[in-house]
This record gives C-alpha cells, structure tokens and sequence, in this order.
C-alpha cells in the first residue's frame, strides 16, 4: 500500500511539472530580454534632448536684474499645480506656483501679457522674454530662467508598479521609467510596448521594441511630459488568466483519472 501511494504521488508531481513547463514555454527567451541583438560599442545618441512646452504645463519662470525690486513683479505666479500627476504615486499634494500654458497655447505673463508658449523649448520661451524685457527697457541685464513644474510620465500594464512618475531633473528615458516602475514583468510585451504622446494637438501611438538595440536611436527613447507608457500582456498572461481556467481542471482530472488507474493496476 505505502509502495502504491508513493507512485501515485510522484506520477502526481510529474504531472504538475509538465503542467508548469507549458505554461512557461508560452514566453519565448528572445522575448524576455532587452537590446538583446547589442554588442560591446559606441552608439552617438541626440544629447541635446530638450522637451517642448505643450497646452496645460505649469511653468516656473524666474526673472532677476541688476534692480531686484524692479524684478519683482515678473516672478508673480497666475496659478497653482499640484504636484503630483493624480495617481498613486504622487503622494505630495504640495502645491506649487506656475504659469499655466492655456487652451490656445499662452501664459498671461506680467507686463508682457499674453505669451506664445506651446511648441517652445524651454530656452526658445527664456530667449524670448528676456528679449522683450530689453527691447521693452522693462528691466536691465535681466536673467530669465524656465522650469517645468508638472513634468511627468504615466507607466501601466505588465509592470510591478504602475506609477506616476515625477522627473525632476525634466530628462527621462523610457528604460529609466520602467526601471522606476519596478521593470517590466514577466508576462510583458517588452517588443510591443506602446507610447502614446500629445504632440501638437494630436494624439500620436507609436509601439516601440526594447528588444532592439535601435530603441537607443529612436526619438521616442526620451519621454515627453505627460506621455502614457502602455506594456501589453504577453500570450502567457493571456493563457494563465483566461484558458487555465478551462484547461486547469481538465488537466488535474486527467492526473487524478491516471493515479486512480494506476492505484487499481498495482493492486490487482
């Protein structure tokens, strides 16, 4: 009897390996590794990456003269912006004052008025209102510098933590954010990942490939503000979390049906 049971449960723990074999071989090695074609070598990248103002940032501009007194009233803010992008993750709802880059693209910017800033760089806005400071004979020698407040990036899907995150440094790549995401599970898409992007008054999609080594090339490895990073489940996640539960069952009474066989063909 000890000898029955003993085969019974070692054909039941076979069974459940080769159950847990075919649920892992659903995700291929080529598919779980990033820049997986890349070599030792030197790959010249854009560094002059800088983001471009879009509809809804909240800037901090910051203005300083020979006449501190005289400079005073170009660093008063029109609004406040949380800083945190509403998700889990923000945490802080500190507040922070800024000029906000309205519907139509303008900050209400002191003494100036309306300013175009969507679809400038940071250093195209800084050019531009310290020009008009001088041209104007507003201020002498003024130093103009620009922030971005609300610099953020949204991470969701195969990930270990689907987060907000904050870039303060307004520099991030889109391996940084899944790295600070916890990394990409192991049932994600790492070769179908998709951005999504406000760019201009479009909406553009675009599915990137960490699998490749040409994603260090791609204009989409740094993120823009308020990018939307998406990773896709893979077939494995899809199978674990819809077809096992159809395929479990059966394969356990399968199992159980063979021992109960086997019970009775050792007994007789």
């Amino acid at each position: 009897m000890y000898l029955r049971t003993e085969s019974s449960l070692k054909l039941l723990v076979v069974g459940l390996m080769i159950v847990s074999f075919l649920f892992a071989s659903c995700s291929t090695p080529q598919h779980t590794l990033y820049l997986q074609n890349i070599r030792d070598t030197t790959i010249t990248v854009n560094g002059n990456f800088e983001p471009l103002i879009q509809k809804n940032d909240v800037l901090q501009i910051t203005v300083s003269s020979l006449n501190p007194e005289d400079a005073v009233i170009y660093n008063a803010s029109n609004t406040v912006a949380p800083t945190g992008g509403g998700g889990a993750s923000s945490g802080n709802t500190a507040s922070l004052g800024g000029f906000l880059v309205d519907q139509q693209g303008l900050i209400q910017y002191p003494v100036l008025g309306p300013v175009k800033a969507e679809g400038l760089t940071k250093k195209g806005l800084t050019d531009y209102i310290r020009d008009q400071l001088v041209q104007r004979k507003l201020l002498v020698d003024p130093v103009v510098s620009v922030r971005f407040l609300n610099y953020r990036v949204t991470l969701l899907g195969e990930v270990t933590r689907p987060t907000v995150v904050n870039v303060t440094n307004e520099k991030i790549s889109i391996l940084e954010a899944i790295g600070m995401a916890g990394d990409i599970t192991i049932y994600g898409k790492k070769e179908n990942v998709l951005l999504i992007r406000d760019q201009e008054g479009q909406r553009v999609i675009k599915r990137l490939n960490l699998n490749d080594k040409n994603i260090l090339n791609s204009p989409y490895y740094y993120l823009q503000s308020n990018d939307v990073v998406y990773v896709e489940p893979n077939k494995a996640k899809q199978f674990s979390g819809e077809k096992s539960r159809v395929v479990l069952p059966i394969v356990f009474s399968g199992l159980s049906l063979m021992v109960i066989i086997l019970d009775r063909l050792i007994l007789n």
